[in-house]
């Protein structure tokens, strides 16, 4: 690929983080959440990202990369103007409006063939595949051995008495996916931070009763352990295949 068509890519980025994030004011957002497809600020949002696309991408001949902003825009904004404002809208919205960006560049440059090649490398690369197998594990699955295998300490210990609802399952998911990461780019220097961290935070919580203590380091434990541990077979398996 050539400089300047990842230089383009990268300019339509930032154009729709800009006009989506920064020149869209909270005022348009509620007004198009009311009116649906009679809000004007819809389609004033849909005709400023167009020409903020146009203008970063420099491609002055090119009338049908404003058009297919502008229309495709218009019409995800519509549809997320229907939906409540939960996190998965917020994020089928945004994976839509990238998803229209990748489109257009690549037809652009005429860049489907090489597209297509990509994923085929990716599809058939087992590093890529043992990497992905790894987060799975260390999301749900895990969590679920490290529940069941503490239920009887949480139970003694009442953890969840005064706590926010999952919010252990929450942190125990982030800190394994960050231990797993870590390993994986060489970073253990950050992956000790990480229990510093977590161990001064829990230790600094005059609330917490000893069996509660307890009861978190062992979890905390039992999830860094079996992070640390899955992320070198899966170096070691990268290394041999």
């Amino acid at each position: 690929m050539l400089p300047e068509e990842i230089s383009i890519l990268l300019r339509l980025i930032i154009a729709h983080l800009i006009t989506d994030f920064v020149l869209q004011p909270s005022t348009w957002i509620a007004d198009r959440k009311i009116k649906k497809y009679r809000s004007s600020k819809l389609y004033i949002h849909a005709l400023i990202t167009a020409i903020v696309a146009y203008i970063f991408a420099g491609l002055w001949n090119n009338w049908t990369l404003p058009v297919f902003i502008f229309s495709s825009h218009l019409i995800i904004d519509l549809w997320k103007s229907y939906r409540p404002g939960k996190l998965k809208y917020f994020l089928i919205d945004q994976l839509l409006h990238f998803a229209v960006i990748a489109v257009l560049w690549i037809s652009l440059f005429d860049k489907w063939k090489e597209t297509a090649n990509l994923f085929r490398e990716i599809y058939n690369g087992t590093d890529l595949l043992l990497i992905l197998a790894g987060y799975l594990i260390v999301t749900w699955p895990l969590g679920m051995v490290i529940g069941i295998a503490t239920e009887k300490w949480r139970v003694e210990s009442a953890v969840n008495a005064d706590g926010l609802q999952k919010a252990g399952l929450w942190i125990g998911l982030f800190e394994r996916f960050l231990i797993l990461t870590f390993i994986l780019i060489d970073q253990y220097t950050a992956v000790g931070l990480l229990i510093a961290a977590k161990s001064i935070l829990r230790f600094s919580d005059k609330e917490n009763t000893q069996k509660k203590t307890e009861y978190v380091l062992i979890g905390t434990l039992m999830s860094f352990s079996a992070s640390v541990l899955l992320a070198w077979i899966i170096r070691s398996l990268i290394t041999i295949i």
